[in-house]
């Protein structure tokens, strides 16, 4: 028997099961019938088509496995029991729903298909973006002089290194939704970020000014005209009537500097100035009124 007539053979066994099952009593697996079942189904067989089968076909046919077809009057007979007018008919009729059940089966799976391609290039491609621009902490400026180092830290991966564009930003796109990396500036002090794509609103990034390397590179360089600038913009942004203190360690005290003090340990490039850390300021009109700082 090959696979297509037992294919059908199989649906036929189903189909004179449930038909008996409707006005007698018995196991829903035909396999399982025993002598009072096989007698009640003989019965119920002749009363439906006039004609019976021996218990010895049963056992052939139906409680165990046949290697060949019925012969084509008993597969009518069987058709007709269940309520069908022939064999022939009784595959056919099965035929159309084989098809229109594959049909459906075809597109479920393209269909998943589908979906999984989808999900595929949505996480591949749908990436959260990140942009970030960079401004000075004192001069509130944004940072263009320079390209501010950029290394992106990943986990379990090497480092990615960017560099900021020349309007002192920078853009990164991956399928995280959290981004760390560390800011390296020759002019600014190392800090480390760290961001969610949903608390990402702020994208700007303030950067602490490493005072010391600033006017040890113009010393260095003898770059007259750039220290002068920096003296000068210094001077714009603090008030002439500001308000400096610098704070102690273990609270010794507090001293106060003036305008021209403060801005003058800004420009000279020595040990102390390198230690020099602000804690805080106060601003008015976009001047400096009054800021603390502590030497480290």
């Amino acid at each position: 028997m090959n696979k297509q007539d037992l294919y059908y053979f199989n649906l036929l066994k189903k189909s004179v099961t449930n038909t008996f099952l409707k006005d007698n009593n018995a196991s829903i697996l035909i396999e399982e019938w025993k002598g009072e079942d096989i007698v009640a189904f003989q019965e119920d067989l002749f009363v439906k088509v006039k004609a019976k089968v021996s218990e010895k076909w049963f056992y052939t046919y139906f409680k165990n496995d046949a290697k060949k077809l019925p012969r084509i009057d008993i597969l009518n007979l069987l058709s007709e029991y269940v309520g069908l007018k022939n064999w022939n008919t009784f595959k056919a009729s099965h035929k159309n729903k084989l098809t229109i059940t594959s049909k459906k089966l075809v597109y479920v799976f393209l269909l998943l298909i589908s979906l999984i391609i989808t999900a595929f290039f949505l996480f591949v491609f749908n990436k959260n973006q990140f942009h970030f621009c960079f401004v000075d902490d004192i001069k509130n400026q944004p940072i263009t002089s320079i390209p501010i180092n950029i290394k992106i830290l990943q986990n379990e991966e090497s480092p990615l290194y960017f560099k900021t564009d020349t309007l002192g930003c920078f853009d990164y796109k991956t399928k995280d939704n959290r981004i760390k990396f560390v800011v390296q500036s020759p002019y600014h002090k190392t800090d480390t970020i760290i961001r969610f794509i949903d608390s990402n609103s702020n994208q700007i990034v303030k950067l602490i000014t490493d005072d010391y390397a600033l006017m040890l590179h113009y010393y260095s360089n003898g770059n007259v005209k750039d220290w002068k600038k920096h003296k000068q913009q210094l001077s714009n942004l603090i008030a002439d009537d500001a308000e400096i203190y610098q704070l102690f360690d273990n609270n010794f005290g507090v001293e106060l500097f003036t305008k021209d003090e403060f801005i003058r340990l800004l420009t000279i490039p020595t040990k102390s100035l390198k230690r020099v850390k602000v804690l805080g300021k106060g601003m008015r009109n976009g001047k400096i009124v009054k800021l603390k700082f502590i030497m480290k």
